[in-house]
């Protein structure tokens, strides 16, 4: 992830992407939108209708169901998407690396990787790492459009038990609901890498709130092992974690410099909200959201 402030990626090259996906999908899609008066259709985007189209593997109706819940989770999971500033995650990036990987797989997914930069639990807020992880994939489809697949690597190099404590339930449940609902991508593994022996204790916190579709994509490497090979292209990691990228450090500057950069694209992010009081029906609240709704929207895709 180069610094500097980024441009969106062209809709001509997008549409000259293998994706099957033309200008009349996303007309058509935008005629609904004008439609719904709580959603922010003004500041929804093409490119927007594109990801989420692409991510819903061509189905209108789908598509229509995803981007009402993608805006309406943007605006209740507050912890995640209010305040999305430099200041707000700078702490968190100086002490955990978020990186989109320069190389993809042969498959050409896209891979996301994080890794602990200082493993002093106290410094650790996972509802912060995650916000500033949904930052900089953003920032990373804004850039590059869509991606066949995408991927996410953890690193538990350096962490403990500690770390796992400061694990909170609700930004638990509410990021892997995010994830396998209305995430505008096609997901095709989560995988921790360096697992610890304590990992089972995190995938018994995860597993209520996963669907079967996303435990079959979770991938467990343990300490030591070299398995992670058969899924990503290891040459792309950072140097102290066994790639030949730059360092750590290098990379972590990268990411800190690219979010500063691009303070005006989160700005403008913001107005992506929706206005419950001109939704046709009953405003819906964080309590419509897990009590009772049968989240069945996306489809995962298992290889």
């Amino acid at each position: 992830m180069a610094p500097g402030e980024i441009q969106q990626f062209p809709l001509e090259e997008e549409y000259k992407k293998r994706t099957g996906i033309s200008p009349e999908d996303t007309k058509e899609l935008r005629q609904w939108l004008k439609t719904q008066p709580h959603l922010p259709e003004k500041y929804i985007t093409d490119l927007d209708l594109i990801l989420a189209y692409h991510s819903c593997e061509r189905s209108t109706g789908v598509t229509k169901q995803v981007l009402d819940l993608h805006y309406t989770l943007r605006t209740l999971f507050t912890n995640f998407f209010r305040n999305r500033t430099f200041e707000a995650v700078e702490a968190t990036l100086k002490m955990c690396l978020l990186h989109p990987l320069p190389e993809c797989t042969k498959e050409g997914y896209a891979i996301f990787y994080t890794h602990l930069v200082d493993y002093d639990p106290k410094l650790f807020v996972y509802q912060d790492a995650i916000k500033a992880a949904l930052m900089l994939i953003d920032l990373w489809q804004y850039e590059e459009g869509t991606w066949p697949g995408f991927i996410i690597v953890v690193d538990f190099e350096g962490m403990n038990l500690g770390h796992l404590a400061r694990i909170d339930l609700q930004s638990l449940q509410q990021f892997l609901y995010y994830l396998q609902e209305t995430m505008l991508v096609r997901l095709k593994g989560l995988h921790f890498n360096n697992a610890p022996s304590w990992i089972d204790k995190l995938l018994m916190m995860m597993k209520p709130f996963m669907k079967k579709e996303l435990m079959d994509l979770v991938g467990v490497h343990t300490a030591g092992s070299d398995t992670i090979k058969k899924h990503i292209p290891v040459e792309g990691l950072p140097k102290e974690c066994g790639g030949k990228y730059k360092t750590m450090k290098e990379c972590r500057d990268d990411v800190l410099n690219k979010v500063k950069a691009n303070v005006s694209y989160f700005a403008n992010e913001h107005n992506k909200r929706v206005n419950e009081s001109l939704r046709p029906g009953k405003p819906k609240t964080i309590t419509d959201i897990f009590g009772g709704i049968e989240g069945s929207f996306k489809k995962l895709d298992i290889d």
